[in-house]
């Protein structure tokens, strides 16, 4: 049985996944083990069979993935067994985040914590009923081996079957009764400045960032805490911001030579990283960044911003003018070709000698805390930049004979699916710091992305495809993060670019949000209902409003349908963004770390937000400094457009909140707004500041 479903998979395996769309399950199209894409046919297998299914969730960045891969899913006997006693399905949870989501949390019940690779059993129905996360392939530390847990679940299955339907049962019902509950109004600004007492006991005032190791860059947190400055001037929100950008951009977490950041430091100091290279988490940074630099004049902030963004145009840029997903954290040891987490990017003294002779090499050394103990793995260092090099010209020469040095090592894979929502934070972040920092290359990355988006993943009923990769989009459908990250983005190229397009397009996202995603209590579902797999449907329908790595699609939706009322004056944007901001009252007592784009938008809506309408020529010198300075103002959540003066007096303009504008004198002119009620117009940049300083 076993050599015959062994050598079945030759045949079956290249056919399901070695033509997909997803590089972490390309990854995996020529192991032994006969593997399934999720769907119905795996199911069906499954029951014809009347064997357990195998899932097994990762993504192609995880480093523990390829590691499990290499002990288990590529031993011959591992896969025999596997092949003769399950269905094995592999899952690429970025590409199907809804699938992860609903086992994930069948796993956090079953074990207290979660991880990836993810490993379930499940009945050919699709109910868990055993959950893990990596197993090794020999018992370790109390852990059984995953041959150990294998042969387990085939016992239970084959001589205990009441027990697992029993367990499987149980476990559904827990996850049926599990759903968000909150409160009838958004957090008050009493709520929001408790939130903010509550960080500040969690904040690490050496380091920067929230509780110990290992340490996430809490990216919304950051983006509520600036908000939450701008509107308060509370100085433990600006220290906490200021702390922790600094102490983050001089870690190892960032990357010194090339830009860019790795995904979390596995110390409470930002030493040492794990060190995949996620495109939400440098997207999400990147835009911090900038409005810090907005906030504060950080020539940090602005070293960051400009690295970061050539890190994502060379390294993460796609031909067809998307973003790929990730690098890897592994690649091959320049020396021994083995593959190892972070061989790209650390180095040793004698390393940096070679490449830049001995007093050049000591110098670096010194300034990069490259040590000959080291701070990672085998004598080797992550590089840190705890000050300003006083030489900033020798500073920049090494820089470069380092990047060029590195550069010759064998590179991190690239995971090159392009994802609808990463990408729409990558347009905001883009578009915006390329405004506020006159990197006009920048803005066109951004609107060619989007266009992408629209081109490949946007169809004609306004839905959206989750991922795409070489211009093919795949089929599953878009998340609610899809569609809130990338109405964000296209807000975002308004404000920027002025092209009512984008309105049209971020508007087309949103009624579908409104029509297909939310709850009928005020909150949203993660999947649209008429999209949503029958085998989840029959467990949970996936319905999270908390941040993780990047803002919940309910959060994010909010947020797109707040910026939304405020261009337009939609009444019933207005009032379904702030309904679903009523679950972040809760949140921001208990866990504000964990809803910090929520309450970012919370502040918002305290703020108004502010509405800047600007009419006047586009190549008049008057227009660009009221542009450039409504962009630049720290007002939280401010709209911002400007408009040449035919477009603001059409009878029905583009964008409604240019509706009646117009020249004053002659000249160019700023309307500053809140729901559509305007202050007197001006054309003084400085009257202009102080209007949208303005308390509501």
């Amino acid at each position: 049985m076993a050599r015959r479903h062994e050598r079945g998979r030759l045949e079956n395996v290249a056919n399901r996944l070695a033509n997909s769309l997803s590089p972490y399950l390309r990854q995996h199209a020529d192991n032994p083990v006969d593997w399934w894409p999720w769907g119905d046919d795996a199911f069906a297998e499954a029951e014809r069979r009347d064997v357990p299914v195998l899932l097994s969730v990762g993504y192609a960045a995880c480093h523990w993935c390829h590691v499990m891969a290499h002990e288990s899913f590529e031993d011959p006997d591992v896969a025999a067994y596997m092949n003769e006693h399950f269905v094995a399905v592999k899952v690429d949870r970025e590409e199907r985040p809804d699938v992860d989501a609903v086992y994930m949390e069948s796993v956090q019940a079953l074990t207290g914590q979660g991880g990836w690779p993810m490993t379930a059993f499940l009945t050919p129905a699709g109910r868990p009923f055993f959950a893990g996360t990596y197993y090794p392939p020999q018992p370790l530390h109390g852990m059984p081996s995953f041959t150990q847990v294998l042969q387990a679940v085939v016992q239970a299955w084959t001589d205990r079957r009441d027990e697992v339907t029993a367990a499987a049962g149980q476990i559904a019902a827990s996850l049926g009764t599990a759903g968000p509950t909150g409160a009838a109004q958004a957090p008050d600004a009493e709520r929001l400045d408790a939130a903010v007492s509550r960080l500040a006991a969690e904040f690490d005032p050496a380091a920067g960032g929230f509780g110990g190791a290992p340490k996430f860059p809490p990216s919304m947190v950051l983006e509520f805490l600036l908000r939450h400055h701008a509107r308060t001037a509370n100085e433990k929100a600006s220290t906490m911001v200021d702390v922790t950008c600094e102490r983050m951009a001089r870690g190892g977490i960032y990357d010194q030579l090339g830009g860019g950041f790795a995904r979390y430091s596995v110390d409470s100091g930002w030493v040492v990283p794990h060190f995949e290279k996620m495109l939400y988490d440098n997207a999400l940074l990147m835009r911090v960044y900038a409005h810090w630099w907005r906030a504060t004049g950080s020539p940090t902030a602005a070293r960051v911003v400009h690295e970061t963004a050539q890190f994502l145009l060379d390294e993460l840029g796609t031909e067809d003018g998307g973003f790929a997903s990730a690098l890897d954290a592994d690649s091959p040891h320049p020396e021994t070709g083995e593959s190892r987490e972070g061989a790209y990017y650390v180095w040793t003294p004698d390393e940096l000698r070679a490449v830049l002779g001995p007093d050049d090499g000591d110098w670096a050394a010194q300034l990069f805390g490259v040590t000959a103990a080291g701070t990672f793995e085998d004598g080797a260092s992550t590089l840190q930049l705890p000050h300003d090099p006083d030489d900033a010209q020798r500073w920049q020469e090494v820089r470069q004979r380092l990047r060029a040095a590195r550069s010759r090592r064998p590179r991190p894979a690239r995971d090159d699916k392009v994802v609808a929502a990463w990408n729409g934070l990558a347009i905001a972040a883009l578009a915006e710091a390329g405004a506020l920092f006159d990197e006009p290359a920048w803005v066109t990355a951004a609107a060619r992305c989007a266009e992408l988006l629209v081109r490949v993943h946007l169809g004609d009923d306004g839905r959206l495809r989750r991922i795409s990769r070489d211009g093919r989009a795949g089929d599953h459908p878009g998340v609610l993060e899809d569609y809130g990250d990338v109405a964000e983005g296209f807000l975002t190229l308004l404000a920027v670019t002025g092209d009512p397009v984008w309105l049209a397009r971020a508007e087309q996202l949103l009624e579908v949000v409104l029509a297909s995603f939310a709850d009928g209590h005020g909150g949203f579902f993660d999947t649209a209902a008429d999209e949503t797999d029958v085998r989840l449907a029959d467990l949970r329908r996936p319905q999270d409003p908390t941040d993780n790595a990047a803002p919940a699609g309910w959060s994010a939706a909010a947020g797109a349908l707040l910026r939304f009322a405020a261009y337009t004056g939609s009444a019933k944007h207005r009032a379904a963004a702030e309904n679903a901001l009523g679950i972040y009252d809760a949140l921001a007592a208990r866990a504000p770390r964990f809803a910090g784009w929520g309450l970012a938008v919370a502040e918002a809506v305290l703020a108004g937000p502010v509405e800047v309408a600007i009419v006047g020529p586009a190549d008049d010198p008057r227009t660009t400094a009221l542009h450039h300075t409504a962009l630049r103002h720290t007002s939280p959540g401010a709209v911002v457009v400007s408009a040449a003066p035919e477009s603001a007096v059409a009878d029905e303009p583009a964008v409604p909140l240019l509706r009646g504008r117009g020249l004053v004198d002659g000249a160019p002119a700023a309307y500053v707004c809140r729901g559509f009620v305007c202050d007197r117009p001006t054309g003084d940049v400085d009257q202009l500041r102080a209007q949208m300083s303005a308390s509501r």
